[in-house]
């Protein structure tokens, strides 16, 4: 039982650790470390004639809902017109995205074969022209000001290759519970980026110097390769949470789920082999950060079958073996009676259960069949 005893408690503290303990951790080290963030929270100084010229790219597929008033959104943004650059690269799209995208006044539409969403970016950052290449997705709005507050960190800092701004879920009354972990997200990626980078973006928004993009593997989407990637590279990759935009969330937990676990069929490669669990071109700050915040993250769902197998063993051997054995199946019940009963506790015991399962259902589609470059826009997003 010794050994049993240890597996509980090992693994119980890396529960705790991973949802919370970081983020405590995190907080502590910012009080007593020197700030690194490069400058935030303001437009580069010197007015219009000092800031670059940026390319923004929306790569699409099947976007002829939302694509002509993406590009508006664009056009209209609070930045000289002619140091802004619109691309649309279509994936292969079979509507009428295109023709709706240049109709809108998107300065340059690449009508591409089916690659996937990353070849189609490869294609808009080959093909643009600006200093600075932006992205976003078709369903993502931004602020007016939100490509002024975008750029400022590469202003004056060399060694930022990466600017991820903030994203907000927009929920029309449906059940998700996304918009409370997101915060949290956010928390950790602001303290994340002021002590030294990043370990994850978003496809919302975001930019990266020309010299600093990299061509990755078509199923390794940005959002979670190019942060560590441009840390061993010797960039920065930073957080600029003044530079916001909207989505439209997911309006169902089981959608959440069937997004999450589609994501991490893209996200495990990653992991598993495209470069972040090599530790080369880490500082010790920053790799603490990607094994706590990225891979201790995604075994959760391991972690817990463990702390549930051995507090059933343990249950009879002492209370705080019981005691947890009881709040596991507490939290199991309140995500069963959540359809039933969708009180918000329920409702979130259901969203943590679910989107925890979908880390490793995305690993078993991994390991089951190789994943597909190409993607679909999530059901009830557009």
């Amino acid at each position: 039982m010794p050994v049993v005893k240890l597996l509980f408690w090992v693994c119980a503290a890396l529960v705790v650790y991973a949802q919370a303990g970081y983020g405590l951790l995190l907080a502590l080290l910012a009080r007593v470390l020197p700030a690194r963030a490069a400058r935030t929270g303001a437009p580069v100084d010197g007015g219009d004639e000092a800031l670059p010229a940026v390319s923004v790219i929306v790569a699409a597929y099947q976007e002829e809902s939302v694509i002509a008033d993406k590009v508006a959104n664009l056009k209209a943004l609070d930045y000289p017109a002619d140091r802004l650059q619109v691309v649309v690269a279509c994936d292969g799209s079979p509507d009428a995205t295109p023709q709706r995208a240049r109709d809108a006044g998107a300065d340059l539409v690449l009508e591409l074969p089916r690659g996937g969403k990353i070849r189609a970016q490869d294609a808009g950052v080959r093909a643009a022209s600006g200093r600075i290449v932006a992205f976003s997705d078709a369903n993502a709005f931004w602020e007016p000001d939100a490509l002024r507050r975008l750029v400022a960190p590469f202003a004056g800092a060399p060694e930022v290759g990466y600017v991820c701004g903030q994203v907000s879920f927009v929920n029309d009354g449906g059940t998700n519970q996304e918009g409370l972990y997101w915060r949290y997200e956010m928390a950790l990626r602001g303290l994340e980026s002021r002590l030294a980078s990043v370990t994850g973006g978003n496809g919302a928004i975001y930019a990266t110097r020309r010299e600093s993009y990299i061509e990755v593997d078509p199923i390794m989407g940005h959002d979670l390769s190019f942060p560590f990637n441009m840390v061993k590279r010797g960039w920065r990759a930073l957080y600029a949470a003044d530079a916001r935009a909207t989505e439209k969330m997911v309006p169902s937990i089981e959608g959440e789920f069937a997004r999450k676990r589609r994501m991490m069929t893209h996200g495990w490669p990653i992991v598993l082999r495209g470069g972040m669990l090599k530790p080369d071109g880490y500082g010790p700050l920053y790799g603490l950060m990607v094994f706590s915040h990225r891979l201790l993250r995604y075994a959760t769902p391991f972690l817990h079958l463990a702390v549930l197998s051995t507090s059933l063993v343990l249950a009879r051997r002492g209370r705080p073996y019981a005691a947890a054995l009881a709040l596991q199946a507490l939290i199991l019940l309140a995500a069963a009676l959540a359809k039933a009963i969708p009180a918000r506790p329920f409702l979130v015991a259901r969203y943590y259960v679910l989107t925890t399962g979908a880390l490793a259902a995305g690993l078993y589609d991994v390991l089951r069949e190789p994943t597909e470059a190409g993607w679909e826009p999530p059901e009830g997003t557009r």
